[in-house]
């Protein structure tokens, strides 16, 4: 390959191979038995929620292996790609799109920390947090999400680094 073939020539996203474990985020994140069953909010704050946490207990399971240091960033910038996307997607313009994936940014690092904490405690610890950062509906139960959370955790902890990143969870 010459010389200048290879300089023009643009490198793969590393991001990419990430993709099937982004998917398999949005698509937990987005099941029915979240909003009609545990009550989180069918709204566009309701559902950012549920992105958020349902990734935060991926980033955790991500963190108790070393391997899965610089994947987690990727996927982390997926999130900020997926976000700046939705912003835009609901006209938001350029000159604000920075400032509100900054403060999504700033929330979802928030929520890592308070998830965390759940996950790795007890599940009075993870319902608080259910109830400090999630939007509800009407009669929802923060209880209930922080219980699927738990089992959406389980089922992370049962997959295999490599599954993980395939976006192949364990039942």
């Amino acid at each position: 390959m010459s010389l200048l073939k290879r300089l023009l020539t643009p490198k793969p996203d590393p991001r990419e191979d990430l993709r099937p474990l982004w998917r398999a985020i949005v698509d937990e994140a987005r099941r029915r038995e979240w909003y009609s069953d545990c009550g989180a909010a069918d709204s566009v704050a309701g559902r950012f929620d549920m992105v958020t946490a349902v990734l935060s207990a991926v980033l955790v399971r991500m963190e108790a292996s070393p391997d899965l240091a610089a994947p987690s960033v990727l996927l982390t910038e997926l999130f900020v790609e997926d976000m700046d996307g939705q912003l835009r997607e609901f006209g938001v313009g350029d000159v604000i799109v920075g400032k509100r994936v900054g403060k999504l940014m700033g929330a979802m690092g928030g929520r890592l920390a308070a998830y965390r904490e759940g996950l790795q405690g007890s599940p009075a610890a993870l319902a608080d947090a259910a109830r400090r950062n999630l939007t509800l509906r009407e009669g929802g139960d923060a209880a209930a999400v922080a219980e699927g959370l738990a089992h959406w955790f389980a089922r992370l902890q049962r997959t295999g680094d490599a599954g993980l990143l395939a976006g192949e969870v364990a039942e």
